[in-house]
């Protein structure tokens, strides 16, 4: 039991990213990106529509595979979650450039609809919350919800990448793990041989006197059947004299 629960783990637990707020956020963002592209950007005639939903694509899968990764390697999932980052940037760019080029509005801040966006973003993270108005919203709409859940995505990521450094410093990488798990073990065997090699004097003392107890138990013994023995034909040969005397009384 105690080898148990000191033990070294080299794997780390695996990460439920379905349950974080920035994938879940991941996932609106890449799906109002496609039905963005599928509404506003022309199927060929315009390459910003790849990019997009590459773009799109590429944070939230990088999401899955570093948080995947993180189970055997912490440097890993940093640099797959920080790649996550670089797309997530490379979409909000081309959501901007659209916006610019197209000649629409950005929401700024002190406008009502602005006010209305952050809440709403900052509040709802599920698909389910956004996709009713993927076919409502005009393209300037979904390109500032974009932009916006862009933002929120990015300070999350950032927060937990300042989780996993504060880790990766503390507790080290799957090497570190791993030679700490194979020095802690090696230290339990060592720990639990001194333990045997100490007690065995001890035991080896309790077995002599357990046998030397034993051996008086013994003499005891054969000196109580002996005396048994002894009074046994005592009495037997008593028994069979009173009968030959009796015998004889009658003849």
């Amino acid at each position: 039991m105690a080898e148990t629960s000191n033990a070294q783990h080299v794997l780390k637990s695996q990460a439920n990213w379905d349950a974080l707020y920035f994938y879940q956020k991941s996932d609106v963002i890449y799906q109002l990106a496609f039905a963005f592209c599928d509404r506003f950007i022309h199927l060929y005639k315009d390459r910003t529509r790849d990019q997009v939903i590459q773009a799109a694509r590429s944070c939230k899968q990088n999401i899955v595979e570093g948080l995947a990764d993180g189970v055997a390697s912490t440097e890993m999932q940093l640099k797959l979650l920080n790649v996550a980052r670089a797309s997530l940037k490379e979409l909000r760019e081309d959501f901007e450039d659209y916006i610019k080029s197209r000649h629409l509005q950005f929401f700024i801040s002190g406008e009502p609809r602005y006010a209305d966006m952050l809440n709403y973003c900052r509040y709802h993270n599920r698909l389910s919350d956004y996709e009713p108005f993927f076919a409502q919203w005009t393209d300037e709409q979904m390109c500032n919800y974009a932009i916006t859940l862009c933002h929120f995505i990015d300070r999350m990521m950032m927060s937990f990448l300042k989780k996993l450094e504060q880790e990766f410093i503390t507790e080290g990488g799957i090497k570190e793990r791993m030679h700490r798990a194979r020095t802690g073990y090696r230290q339990q065997q060592d720990e639990r041989l001194k333990q045997l090699e100490a007690e065995l004097p001890r035991l080896k003392q309790s077995l002599a006197e357990a046998q030397a107890e034993a051996a008086k138990w013994k003499a005891a013994f054969e000196n109580l059947k002996q005396r048994a023995l002894k009074m046994y034909y005592e009495k037997e040969e008593e028994i069979k004299r009173l009968k030959e005397q009796l015998g004889e009384e009658k003849l």
